[in-house]
């Protein structure tokens, strides 16, 4: 991007998963920074943490003003963005949030690059932009070019979520019961409601009045709301796995026109943040942990058509949830809004 110009930015959880990969994205990408100001809460407050190979000390969010600030990145939580995002965008600045707080909410745009950057056009009304969950990324900017060709009609998804899709402790956690179990000791109290090592757990936040937990209903409301259309049909099962980083995704869609194998590996190839590989021999298909974790794309394999249906396919989709599902998206939504509105 151009370098003509250099903004003041603000990282609010800059000591957290996120945060730490925002900080990382905006490095590597080489963000025209002017000012960074790094935020926390009180108790991380004071903390050095390196941006560039210069030094920045952690600022008490709650006592930060924004004034002067031209972006502020969230990713500290639904509650903390519910009391600072206003104050942020009040103060003039562009809030990118990363928490679910404003998603739904109809003055706010919720935007993958990669799929509806014109959103970003209506971002003024309050100053802030949603970031989107981050199973619904990876998926919509993997069924967007087909979605442009034969217009989706329904989707089924299973996910299988890593644990740090939870955060920092759950990461943790897993790597706790890991061990215990592999050294034959009892797991003790767990964070998770039930064990985590070698096992699969098909829930990830509360139920919902319907059956279905939050993060599930979160793809279907956040997908009708990116592809702008709420007549599509999401059916979703979100599953924690004992993965440590990478969501995985088995997605099964129908559309209003027939899309053959062959043309959907074609559009897929040609996208924009989507990476192809599909080859029908043993490990000739990506996974979390070996294409990735650590990389931006968004990776699509598995590529078949569905035999249950005239018009369906199938696909196996898998991303970096702290990268692509949370930090990149934050920092392409960034740039995408500089280049174009500032």
């Amino acid at each position: 991007m151009s370098r003509t110009k250099s903004y003041s930015v603000a990282v609010v959880g800059a000591t957290g998963l996120v945060g730490e990969a925002m900080l990382e994205c905006l490095a590597q990408r080489e963000f025209p920074i002017r000012q960074l100001h790094l935020l926390a809460s009180e108790r991380s407050a004071g903390t050095a943490v390196t941006f560039a190979g210069r030094k920045h000390v952690v600022t008490d969010l709650a006592e930060f003003d924004f004034s002067g600030v031209d972006l502020a990145l969230f990713s500290a939580g639904g509650s903390v963005s519910a009391e600072h995002a206003p104050r942020a965008a009040a103060a003039g600045a562009m809030v990118i949030d990363n928490t679910s707080h404003f998603r739904y909410d109809d003055d706010v745009p919720l935007v993958v690059p990669e799929v509806n950057p014109e959103a970003l056009e209506r971002a003024s009304r309050r100053n802030i932009i949603a970031n989107p969950n981050c199973s619904t990324i990876q998926m919509v900017v993997a069924l967007k070019p087909i979605h442009d060709a034969a217009r989706i009609t329904r989707i089924n998804v299973a996910t299988y979520q890593s644990v740090s899709g939870a955060g920092r402790r759950m990461v943790e956690e897993l790597a706790r019961q890991t061990a215990n179990l592999m050294n034959g000791r009892p797991l003790g109290d767990m964070l998770s409601p039930r064990p985590l090592a070698f096992n699969a757990l098909p829930q990830i936040d509360a139920f919902e009045d319907n059956g279905y937990t939050r993060e599930e209903m979160k793809m279907v409301w956040e997908t009708q709301k990116i592809f702008a259309d709420p007549t599509i049909g999401v059916n979703a099962t979100a599953v924690r796995v004992p993965v440590f980083f990478g969501h995985s995704e088995a997605v099964h869609i129908e559309t209003e026109r027939k899309v053959t194998a062959v043309q959907a590996r074609r559009l897929l190839r040609e996208a924009p943040g989507v990476k192809v590989m599909d080859r029908r021999v043993p490990g000739g298909y990506p996974t979390a942990a070996t294409e990735a974790t650590g990389a931006d794309a968004v990776w699509v394999g598995r590529i078949r058509e569905d035999i249950s249906h005239p018009r369906g396919l199938s696909l196996w989709v898998v991303s970096d949830n702290i990268r692509k599902g949370a930090a990149l998206n934050s920092v392409q939504i960034a740039e995408t809004f500089v280049k174009t509105y500032l």
